[in-house]
């Protein structure tokens, strides 16, 4: 049911730019579409934390949920967003790809902190569009599982072996 909601906020975001053309729908024009990706609901279930390119950046923003009436844009860059399971914490990755952290207050109304750097991460590039996970994040908040890329000149090289129950029988 959630995912239904999230698919009809990110439809809501999208739907005025793609009604308003009247001509062949061209390059340029999915450029310049305002993308919504990310999407979190909050522990409570309140509300949703989400990343869009409005503003020309990609940004993380938190809005109520399933009504989306309002936002609020809780980073100066970042994307990914993933609350504490207490929902006293969002964490995200900035652009630069430092892990950010902001205090917030939910509630009736949401209130936010200051964005503060956690620490830079090394990530590695996605591998397909299937991709879309850098990190999670324990609990607590105290722990991160971030898919880093690695970087050993002597490591071993990856061996493919093809039909290799044959060769078991042999």
């Amino acid at each position: 049911m959630r995912r239904f909601f999230l698919s009809l906020l990110v439809l809501a975001f999208s739907l005025p730019a793609l009604t308003q053309t009247k001509h062949p729908f061209t390059f340029e024009d999915m450029m310049k579409l305002k993308r919504v990706g990310d999407p979190e609901v909050s522990p409570d279930g309140k509300w949703v934390a989400y990343s869009s390119n409005e503003t020309g950046n990609w940004e993380v923003y938190v809005s109520p949920f399933p009504s989306g009436t309002s936002k609020w844009q809780v980073s100066r860059g970042g994307s990914e967003p993933r609350w504490r399971r207490d929902g006293k914490e969002l964490f995200y990755l900035s652009a630069e790809g430092k892990m950010m952290a902001v205090p917030v207050k939910l509630g009736t109304s949401f209130e936010a902190g200051p964005p503060v750097v956690l620490f830079q991460t090394h990530l590695r590039q996605p591998i397909s569009a299937q991709d879309m996970f850098s990190y999670d994040v324990t609990s607590d908040g105290q722990k991160f599982l971030i898919n880093t890329k690695v970087d050993e000149p002597n490591a071993a090289p990856l061996s493919i072996v093809l039909n290799w129950a044959s060769e078991m029988e042999k």
